[in-house]
């Protein structure tokens, strides 16, 4: 069985990671992991579907147990990815779709060098704010911090393997499914189970 791909997704806030990878969940052929925060919930969102929220002691010594693919804090708050979960599904031939910052993003990679990062962008730093002033969930405060924020995470572009702008949200989902496709047809390790499926025929 082939195994799955690793699909991490990032990029400054109010990009459109999380709206790209809902659409790309409607197909049914991949799975979203599921992160570990330490912040409070938003409006809407539900423990062990949007994430788990836990305690900032819980995190830590989940930590410390090595329970975690990678970990950052962002604006004062722990983000985590378990490790195990996302193994399990990979072992099962399912790709899983990782959406989250920067910092975990190069840790995943350095953790799981096949995984496959990507790299979402705003049209403009102007549209940027748009979208988070839209979002109704932060304060002017923040948006103007995550607004300065984003053109140094923006330098960060070349920690990864490809990078999308996403404007057109229809584009951008096509985007990601044409790369995934293609890193399924790369010539890799599991292709010696193709060669050998024509040396059996010979």
């Amino acid at each position: 069985m082939e195994k799955g791909k690793l699909i991490v997704l990032s990029g400054p806030s109010g990009t459109g990671k999380g709206t790209i990878c809902r659409e790309l969940l409607k197909t049914g052929e991949m799975d979203l992991s599921i992160s570990m925060t330490t912040r409070q919930p938003r409006t809407g969102e539900k423990d062990g579907v949007h994430y788990y929220f836990v305690s900032r002691e819980q995190f830590l010594k989940t930590v410390e147990e090595g329970g975690l693919l990678e970990h950052a804090e962002i604006y004062g708050n722990f983000y985590g990815t378990p490790r195990a979960a996302v193994l399990e599904k990979l072992d099962k031939g399912r790709d899983v779709i990782l959406e989250i910052e920067m910092q975990g993003a190069v840790q995943v990679k350095k953790s799981y060098p096949d995984a496959v990062l990507i790299f979402i962008l705003p049209p403009s730093l102007e549209v940027l704010r748009g979208r988070l002033t839209g979002r109704g969930t932060e304060t002017e405060e923040q948006i103007s911090a995550r607004s300065s924020q984003a053109l140094s995470e923006i330098h960060r572009i070349y920690d990864y393997d490809y990078s999308i702008v996403n404007d057109s949200l229809r584009d951008a989902v096509s985007d990601v499914k044409a790369i995934i496709r293609a890193e399924h047809l790369r010539v890799g390790a599991g292709s010696e189970a193709l060669v050998r499926k024509y040396e059996e025929e010979e």
